[in-house]
């Protein structure tokens, strides 16, 4: 077997093996390659990640980045919660408040029954490279 036909059977079966894992619901994915403060997806259609951040700087950063990616339908600043129109699909933002200095971050994107967890990445993702983190 020469090299070309060994590379694309090696090609076929990765692509096998991540189409497999990709539709079983079971990989974690890291969104963004943000080192720690990246977050993973916790769910089809949900990212979620701690921020080493105060409750009111994610809370400005996420309202900041619903307002240029879409618009926003709710904001409930009390209960940490954002729910948004981008790309077509329903965004919602919440923000849960650890230690004064710490928030979890939690990004779920769906169009209609459908997830999208590409919106939810780029929003979350978008998010934290606002914060500078």
């Amino acid at each position: 077997m020469d090299k070309r036909a060994f590379r694309s059977k090696i090609l076929a079966i990765l692509l096998l093996f991540s189409s497999v894992f990709s539709y079983s619901g079971c990989v974690v994915l890291v969104a963004g390659g943000l080192g720690a403060a990246g977050g993973y997806a916790i769910s089809p259609d949900t990212v979620e990640g701690v921020l080493g951040r105060d409750f009111n700087a994610v809370w400005d950063a996420a309202v900041e980045v619903t307002n240029m990616m879409g618009v926003a339908q709710e904001k409930n600043e009390q209960g940490g919660e954002i729910v948004a129109k981008i790309s077509g699909a329903t965004v919602t933002i919440n923000l849960f408040q650890f230690s004064s200095d710490t928030v979890q971050l939690r990004v779920k994107a769906r169009k209609s029954l459908f997830p999208k967890i590409s919106v939810a990445q780029d929003v979350f993702v978008k998010i934290v490279k606002y914060l500078g983190e």
